[in-house]
């Protein structure tokens, strides 16, 4: 078994959850149409993530709380998540969950499934009063239009030249980090830029596809890092 240090990172909406909270979250209190037309010029790169947020919270009706609440309680995490959780524990592999979400519905989800206690990186939401609420993105980094919170920055502080990284996710906003990780297990639209871009990867349905791929991956005796995300995380360690 090796005995090189690895980082597990992970996506939270449409990975450990099951449905991308935030896309019904609007979709369940928002204007479909208006939701639509922002969602199509983030996709098309012509505004930030951060004013794609901004832009859905000032385009929502009045919320209450109580019924955001009972939205997230029918939001279900993905199957074999917690197995997997146990899998690492028993591994000594370390988890972060970095989101490009809000703060207030994964933390609820979590909480919900017992889950508070993982390490977790998102932005944030804040309720100012009638029921409005104002997202703010303490981890924005100026240069990423892709996230909000910049996930290659978490994966560049939690880890070492040294270690070796894993990153789990499914969408647009995984897509910068995922290039700076040695091993990716990848669906939906990550999986579909690893192919445009010939980036190997790992597909997966659910967290049970995963348990054994790491598993093996973990009783190598030496695990091979992916050359270019090395490259491309020894340019950003030169720079720091």
């Amino acid at each position: 078994m090796t005995d090189q240090t690895i980082k597990i990172f992970v996506d939270f909406d449409g990975t450990i959850a099951k449905k991308d909270v935030g896309d019904h979250l609007f979709m369940e209190f928002g204007d479909l149409d208006v939701i639509n037309e922002i969602a199509d010029r983030w996709i098309a790169g012509e505004i930030s993530s951060a004013v794609f947020w901004k832009e859905l919270f000032d385009s929502l009706p009045d919320v209450e709380k109580k019924d955001m609440d009972l939205f997230l309680k029918t939001m279900e995490i993905e199957e074999g998540f917690t197995e997997f959780l146990k899998f690492c524990e028993e591994n000594n592999l370390e988890i972060i969950v970095v989101s490009d979400g809000l703060d207030y519905y994964v933390n609820n989800i979590l909480a919900n499934n017992d889950l508070s206690h993982l390490k977790v990186y998102t932005n944030e939401l804040h309720f100012i009063g009638n029921n409005k609420m104002e997202p703010s993105f303490p981890y924005m980094d100026e240069e990423c239009k892709i996230c909000a919170n910049c996930k290659r920055n978490h994966i560049i502080n939690h880890s070492s030249d040294d270690d070796i990284t894993i990153y789990i996710g499914d969408g647009l906003s995984d897509t910068c980090p995922a290039q700076y990780t040695d091993y990716i297990f990848a669906k939906r639209s990550l999986l579909k830029f690893c192919e445009k871009n010939r980036i190997s990867y790992y597909p997966f349905n659910n967290f049970y596809d995963i348990i054994p791929k790491i598993e093996k991956l973990i009783n190598k005796r030496r695990i091979k890092k992916r050359h270019q995300a090395e490259l491309k995380r020894k340019a950003v360690y030169a720079i720091g």
